[in-house]
């Protein structure tokens, strides 16, 4: 079956003629009727393969970033307030990391975008391989990256950022001559509903540890200073 000059699959038909005589034996314009049949119903199944598969691009396209292959900021936003309504509902909490790489623009500068890129896309890659099935990696813009963990309390969370960070000073990224290695993250942590009640608000939290971690020396794990009765005094006050 074809669509569009692309090939969709294979559609397999037997005849099974109710006479209980052998195909060979019917009348040559009822095989001719089967054989149209058979050709139009392949046609129509086709065009709705072909049709689902060009949703399904379309789709991949809208959400996914297209150097790194995550999920990109739009999707984020729509995964954070599914997952916030999800952890209310059954009272589990959200982790949130902001994370980036350190001296990235220096390092862009000095070897060239196809280097950047070569980075962007390694990362991307190791955050694809180094999380849980149904965490939600995404590249929030530049060489910032958010991962949204259901599930994770704050321990857990900070934990789990560190075990990133000192597994990717380990990756090297092969680029031409040498290899790109020895580079870091920084990173913000925070947790709903510990650092805020709405998504927005902890993942502010999470990019302001992330620039405290920055601020502090780089290659390190930062954690959100606010807390929800921080909040609370903040809604009184105002």
């Amino acid at each position: 079956m074809l669509a569009q000059g692309s090939p969709m699959g294979i559609l397999h038909l037997r005849d099974r003629p109710d006479t209980g005589q052998e195909l060979g034996g019917l009348s040559d314009r009822l095989k001719e009727f089967r054989q149209r049949l058979a050709i139009g119903m392949a046609e129509h199944v086709a065009l709705a393969l072909g049709n689902l598969r060009l949703q399904e691009m379309l789709r991949t396209q809208v959400i996914r970033d297209p150097v790194t292959g995550l999920f990109n900021r739009r999707y984020m936003t729509e995964s954070l307030e599914r997952e916030v309504h999800r952890a209310i509902r059954n009272q589990t909490p959200l982790g949130i990391v902001m994370l980036d790489i350190d001296n990235f623009k220096p390092l862009n500068d000095r070897l060239g975008h196809e280097a950047g890129d070569r980075l962007l896309r390694a990362l991307g890659e190791f955050l694809r391989t180094h999380t849980r099935g149904h965490d939600i990696a995404c590249r929030y813009g530049g060489d910032e990256f958010t991962l949204i963990l259901p599930g994770a309390s704050l321990d857990v969370t900070r934990r789990r950022a560190e075990q990133l960070r000192e597994e990717f000073k380990r990756l090297r990224v092969q680029y031409p001559d040498p290899a790109l290695g020895g580079v870091t993250l920084s990173m913000g942590v925070a947790t709903f509903p510990d650092h805020g009640s709405s998504w927005e608000v902890v993942l502010q939290e999470a990019d302001a540890a992330l620039y405290r971690a920055k601020r502090d020396g780089r290659d390190r794990v930062a954690t959100s200073a606010r807390s929800t009765q921080q909040e609370a005094d903040l809604d009184r006050a105002t």
